[in-house]
């Protein structure tokens, strides 16, 4: 990056650190802090969508319907995290390929399941083996955050469906009685009020989706912990910039990092869940009663 980082053999001290963090891969690892931040803020409403959607369902008069949203909920919840993580990326991967084989490759005349491997067409390939390097990259982190979309919506779908139920039934027969339909009572008094009911148990959840982030690594991804072990890690000559097991610092920084973005969520979920509770009867609310002036 800098002029005098062409001979590295030639530089000491700070020189030889700006140039040594200056690097493609330390670029790459700085980029990485991104792809963290992009899942976790793109995957929390997609798995909230999937848990409002899960809770609607477990809680529907048709019981196909009922029985699906609390399968749902409790086959996720009941098998480990990692396994779902490994097994849905798999699955998804296989599963798009599968329905592009069937549109392209009509005549294909062969089985696709060929013992232990699975064989489609070259055009259902997802994604093309034509196709850069970026276009790969994007797919296997699209599969990722849907992955993540999918174990987290099924939390999020137990904690709404208790929201759901916590809301008073006085104020949904008060509803009723006031004319308005079973959807209107839905949008109106039982949605606006569970959001002070499942704010608690969402904030753990947005806690723990952080926390799992480290899960891109095991994907495949090159995310933060993929480059501070690959950086951290003792050099040889080989490479440009050699030097002792720094994997201590790395993860360090990591440490930070994550400690960091969670104290900012804990300070911005506290002041959602004040400004919700607020005029509601709840012990929250009732503590900004008897602190008003």
């Amino acid at each position: 990056m800098f002029s005098y980082c062409s001979d590295p053999d030639a530089l000491a001290g700070l020189e030889w650190l700006s140039c040594y963090l200056t690097t493609g891969k330390h670029m790459a690892f700085y980029m990485s802090f991104g792809t963290v931040l992009v899942l976790v803020l793109v995957t929390a409403p997609v798995a909230l969508l999937f848990g409002f959607g899960g809770a609607i369902a477990a809680r529907s008069h048709f019981a196909p319907l009922r029985w699906f949203g609390k399968a749902y909920t409790a086959v996720v919840r009941g098998v480990p995290g990692i396994a779902f993580f490994l097994l849905f990326v798999i699955a998804l991967d296989q599963g798009f390929e599968y329905v592009r084989h069937k549109i392209k490759c009509p005549d294909w005349d062969q089985p696709i399941r060929q013992g232990n491997d699975f064989v489609v067409c070259a055009a259902a390939k997802l994604p093309l083996s034509s196709s850069p390097q970026w276009v790969h990259e994007t797919y296997g982190f699209f599969l990722a955050l849907l992955t993540f979309a999918i174990v987290f919506g099924a939390f999020a779908a137990n904690v709404l469906y208790g929201a759901m139920r916590a809301v008073p039934l006085a104020q949904l027969e008060t509803a009723e009685s006031y004319g308005m339909t079973q959807r209107q009572t839905f949008w109106r008094i039982l949605v606006p009020q569970m959001w002070v009911y499942a704010l608690p148990g969402l904030s753990d959840l947005w806690m723990i989706l952080i926390k799992a982030t480290p899960l891109l690594f095991l994907l495949g991804i090159e995310d933060i912990v993929y480059w501070a072990r690959e950086l951290g890690g003792s050099k040889t000559r080989a490479f440009t910039y050699p030097h002792p097991d720094w994997r201590l610092w790395y993860f360090l920084g990591l440490m930070v990092f994550y400690l960091t973005l969670t104290r900012v969520s804990e300070i911005y979920l506290g002041r959602l869940t004040a400004r919700l509770s607020h005029g509601q009867a709840t012990i929250g609310g009732e503590k900004q009663r008897r602190a008003a002036p």
